[in-house]
């Protein structure tokens, strides 16, 4: 099993500049992965600094040389796919091929109906399906000429776009799809790609969760072989911390994903922002330690 942190892309004081910090922390520390939060506004009321995740993993990738990189996730229908698979391509060669793109549909009404953008889930679900296999042609480095429900790349006969130079990584970048458990279509969409990022909202991460969500997908697979299952949870240093992630990884688990967010520090609106516990936790390194 690898170890990852997942970290929200706002807080106060937070910069791209912090970003790479907490990644060049993240390397040192022996963690295998970094994946940053992808929001447009901050969950917590009042004036809370906010990054841009592609800016703010550019600085990340100039600042480490080994550690993965990657959103968790990126809601890919409120982006288009063109430009999100030039920002993919753009990072994953500033990194050297390190980088993974997690994918979903997104949730709340603040980023989707209050914006003007489409706040039928299921659509966003087929704006995501679609999206998904153009940006791997875009990433292709060959011409593409797309005429698609909700997307287009297409002009006067034999024109096609071009999106070059493609990324580090080939045939391309991998794919995470993330999903709350236990709904259907997030889990069978990520049985087509790379992997898979599970969460709940009613609970902690189990051991058992994560081998139904192993079953669901291999269900839908020839193999398992070369697919990542990202599992979430949250760990203090020492012992007690290795036995939880070891039972994931004999559950099926390939990557614990570390939440590092100000809530399991008990934050509260209005509240001090705990950077420094968040800080602290990443520097600890990841639950093998």
């Amino acid at each position: 099993m690898r170890f990852a942190v997942s970290v929200p892309n706002f807080g106060v004081g937070l910069d791209a500049t912090a970003v790479g910090d907490l990644a060049a922390t993240a390397e040192r520390a022996g963690w295998d992965g970094f994946f940053l939060w992808d929001h447009v506004f901050a969950f917590p009321p009042g004036p809370v600094d906010l990054v841009d995740p592609w800016i703010a993993l550019a600085v990340a990738a100039q600042r480490t040389e080994r550690i993965r990189l990657g959103t968790a996730v990126t809601p890919v229908p409120r982006r288009r796919p063109l430009q999100l698979a030039r920002e993919v391509s753009t990072v994953d060669r500033l990194a050297g091929g390190r980088l993974t793109l997690g994918v979903g549909i997104g949730a709340g009404p603040w980023e989707w109906d209050y914006c003007g953008e489409e706040a039928d889930p299921a659509t966003r679900g087929d704006m995501l399906d679609e999206a998904l296999p153009l940006m791997e042609r875009l990433w292709s480095g060959e011409p593409v000429r797309h005429d698609g429900v909700h997307y287009r790349i297409s002009g006067d006969e034999g024109w096609g776009g071009l999106c070059y130079p493609p990324p580090a990584q080939r045939p391309r970048v991998p794919v995470w799809v993330g999903g709350t458990w236990p709904g259907g279509r997030p889990f069978r969409r990520a049985s087509r790609w790379d992997g898979v990022i599970p969460m709940r909202i009613d609970g902690a991460w189990q051991p058992g969760d994560t081998r139904d969500v192993v079953a669901r997908v291999s269900a839908n697979r020839p193999t398992m072989d070369g697919f990542d299952v990202a599992v979430p949870g949250e760990t203090e240093p020492g012992p007690a911390a290795a036995a939880v992630a070891e039972a994931h990884a004999e559950a099926g688990a390939t990557w614990w994903m570390e939440a590092v967010h100000p809530w399991r520090y008990a934050f509260t609106d209005g509240g001090p922002w705990p950077a420094t516990e968040m800080a602290d936790r990443i520097a600890a390194g990841p639950p093998s330690h």
